[in-house]
């Protein structure tokens, strides 16, 4: 019996899957999306976000410039960058259009740029769509990928939509929902 003992085999010895892992982490942090399968993706996500939490419970140490710190956050940002610098690859490759490449410092991304991107959330960074079943080997697949800070515009519209619709199915229903729309605003 498994208790306690959480997390995908993979069907791999220890040192592969947390290569395999190190691996697909680096690519969500460089990428920000990517696709995999949907084991794969479900235990990214429990080592993703938990890095990027390490960096974003230092607060603004983590976004601040090094001369800006005082010498006790400039240990506590050392510290929390050798801990994601200890799981993830240092630098990565990206690929951009027309064949050029450019190095990028992960470490450095995930404290400046994600750490600051998600201050304000407390989990939830990353997000799983499934696609269906890959066509050689009927593997389930999905994408994940990092949370974009845009959804606050994108959960308005779906509220906007539904009255739309009441409206459109009769003048019953629309002059029903005008005056809860009236309360709500005043």
């Amino acid at each position: 019996m498994r208790h306690g003992n959480a997390g995908r085999k993979f069907d791999r010895n220890t040192s592969s899957r947390r290569a395999m892992l190190r691996n697909l982490t680096a690519n969500l942090i460089l990428h920000e999306r990517i696709e995999t399968t949907d084991a794969k993706a479900k235990e990214l996500r429990r080592v993703a976000e938990r890095l990027i939490t390490k960096a974003r419970r230092l607060g603004q140490v983590a976004y601040t410039p090094q001369k800006d710190l005082s010498p006790a956050d400039r240990a506590r940002r050392l510290a929390a960058a050798r801990l994601i610098a200890a799981y993830i690859p240092r630098f990565g490759v990206r690929v951009e259009t027309g064949g050029a490449t450019t190095r990028i410092d992960l470490v450095e991304k995930v404290l400046l740029d994600l750490a600051k991107r998600y201050a304000d959330r407390p989990g939830g960074y990353t997000r799983i769509v499934k696609f269906g079943p890959r066509r050689g080997d009927n593997a389930p697949i999905s994408l994940i990928e990092l949370v974009e800070q845009a959804e606050a515009g994108e959960a308005e519209e779906p509220k906007k939509k539904p009255a739309a619709q009441a409206r459109s199915k009769g003048a019953k229903t629309a002059t029903a929902a005008a005056p809860k729309e009236a309360a709500k605003v005043e």
